[in-house]
C-alpha cells in the first residue's frame, strides 16, 4: 500500500495463476528510417521490475503499451518491442498484431502460468486517446471485450499518467482488483519525499528548453511551502531575465519568439515579483563566440551572440545553494549540454546534487540524456521515467491517472 495517495500495491494482491493486465509505457525512440528502436531503458524499466515479479509468482501476464502517435515517424508496432522484453527476461514473450480481437482473445486465453504476451500498439485503435471518463472509457470497444479475462489490473506507466486515455484508466471499474505496478510505486514514494513533505531545504533546478511550464512549476512549489528556491539555467533562466526586463540580444530574443515564449512574459514577470528572493537568477552567462566559450555577466547584456550556457560566478552561488539542501529536484540541463564547450553548467550542477546529502530526483529526456552521458545516473536518489507528466505532477501534486487510482485501488 502506498499509504501517502491510499492506493494498493503488487503486495496487496495474489497474482498466481490469475490474468493480470499490467499497463506500462515502453514509448521509446524509434529510428525514422529503418523503425528499429534506438534505446530500450523504457523497456527495460517495467521488465526488470514489474513483469519479471509477475512472472516470477506465476501470473498469468497480458502487457497493454503505447509506441508514438498516429502519423508520427514513430507510430509503429510493438512486435520488435516483445523481442527486446524476451532478451531482458530470458524468456520469450508473446506478441499478437491484434489488441481486442479474436486473435488477441485466443492468445489471452492459451496463457500459462509464468507466460508473458504482449497486445499490439493500443493506439492503432482510435478510441484509446478519445475524451473521457474512466467509466465512459469502461464501455469501450476495448475494455468490453477484455474486461472478462481480467483478474488484476496493474497500471505502471507513471510516463503516460497525465492522459486519461481508455486502456490507463478503463479497466478501473470494472477489474476485480486495481494496484500499482513497481515502476508507478517508486515513483511515487519518491516524489512525495519531494513534493508532499520534503526534507528542507528544498531546492528545485529548472532549466532546459521547454520553458513552458517553468512559471507555474515555480509557482505551485514556492506558493506551497514545498520548495525554499528555484534554480535557473537554459531558456527557463533567459525568459526569467527577459521577464526581469533584460535585453538578451536580437540572436536570443528571436530564439524565445521563434518558440512562442515571448507571449509568456507577462506571467514569468508576474511569478518573479512574487516570489523575486526565491527564484534564483544567473549572474553571469557563458555565449557561443566563434564555437568558443566567452562569459558575459548579466549586466553586459545585450549580446549580438547566443546564450548556451550559465557562467561560473552562478555555479559557485548554485553549489552552494545545492550543498546546503536536504532535498533536490532537476528537470532541465543548465545549457547546450551536447557541446563540451557548453556543458560545464550541467556537469558541474551534477556534480553538486552527487556530493550533497540530499534526497535527489531528476527527470525529463534531456535531463535524463545529460546524466547518462556524464556519468551520473547512479549519483542521484531517484531518475524519473516521466516528461511531461513529471512536470504536471510536480506542478499539480497529482496526475488524471492517479487520482482515478485513489478511486479504485481499495
Amino acid at each position: 500500500m502506498l499509504p501517502e495517495y491510499g492506493i494498493k500495491t503488487l503486495d496487496d494482491v495474489n497474482v498466481s495463476g490469475k490474468r493480470v493486465f499490467v499497463r506500462v509505457d515502453i514509448n521509446s525512440p524509434i529510428d525514422p528510417a529503418t523503425k528499429r528502436i534506438l534505446d530500450d531503458s523504457r523497456i527495460r524499466e517495467h521488465t526488470e521490475q514489474t513483469i519479471r515479479e509477475l512472472v516470477s509468482k506465476r501470473a498469468k501476464v497480458v502487457v497493454l503499451a503505447h509506441q508514438g502517435r498516429k502519423g508520427d515517424p514513430d507510430f509503429t508496432s510493438l512486435r520488435e518491442h516483445a523481442e527486446v522484453m524476451g532478451r531482458i527476461l530470458g524468456k520469450p514473450v508473446r506478441f499478437v498484431d491484434d489488441i481486442f480481437g479474436s486473435k488477441a482473445k485466443a492468445a489471452i486465453e492459451a496463457l500459462s502460468e509464468g507466460e508473458v504476451l504482449l497486445l499490439e500498439n493500443v493506439r492503432m485503435w482510435d478510441g484509446e486517446t478519445k475524451s473521457a471518463s474512466a467509466e465512459q472509457h469502461a464501455k469501450s470497444e476495448l475494455v468490453q471485450n477484455l474486461a472478462p479475462y481480467v483478474d488484476v489490473f496493474v497500471v505502471d506507466a507513471f510516463a503516460a499518467a497525465h492522459r486519461a486515455h481508455a486502456s490507463l484508466v478503463g479497466f478501473m471499474p470494472v477489474a476485480k482488483h486495481v494496484v500499482a505496478g513497481r515502476v508507478l510505486e517508486k515513483e511515487l514514494r519518491a516524489l512525495a519525499r519531494v513534493r508532499a513533505k520534503p526534507e528542507r531545504p528544498c531546492v528545485y533546478i529548472l532549466g532546459g528548453a521547454k520553458a513552458e511550464d517553468a512559471a507555474d512549476i515555480s509557482e505551485a512549489v514556492l506558493s506551497q511551502g514545498i520548495a525554499d528556491y528555484v534554480l535557473t539555467g537554459g531558456l527557463v533562466a533567459n525568459l526569467f531575465l527577459a521577464a526581469k526586463g533584460y535585453d538578451l540580444g536580437e540572436p536570443n530574443m528571436k530564439v524565445l519568439e521563434e518558440k512562442g515564449f515571448l507571449q509568456l512574459l507577462p506571467r514569468f514577470k508576474e511569478v518573479l515579483n512574487r516570489f523575486s528572493g526565491k527564484i534564483i537568477l544567473p549572474v553571469d552567462l557563458a555565449i557561443d563566440v566563434g564555437g568558443k566559450r566567452s562569459e558575459i555577466g548579466v549586466d553586459q547584456l545585450p549580446t549580438r551572440y547566443l546564450i548556451k550556457d550559465v557562467g561560473s560566478r552562478t555555479l559557485d552561488e548554485y553549489e552552494k545553494v545545492i550543498a546546503g539542501a536536504k532535498s533536490l529536484v532537476m528537470n532541465g540541463p543548465m545549457g547546450v549540454f551536447e557541446v563540451e564547450e557548453f556543458a560545464t553548467g550541467t556537469k558541474r550542477v551534477f556534480e553538486a546534487i552527487a556530493r550533497s546529502k540530499a534526497f535527489s530526483v531528476i527527470g525529463g529526456g534531456h535531463t535524463i540524456a545529460a546524466a547518462a552521458k556524464f556519468g551520473y545516473t547512479n549519483k542521484v536518489s531517484h531518475v524519473s521515467t516521466g516528461g511531461g507528466a513529471l512536470m504536471e505532477f510536480l506542478s499539480k501534486g497529482t496526475l488524471p491517472v492517479i487520482e482515478e487510482l485513489k478511486r479504485y485501488s481499495k
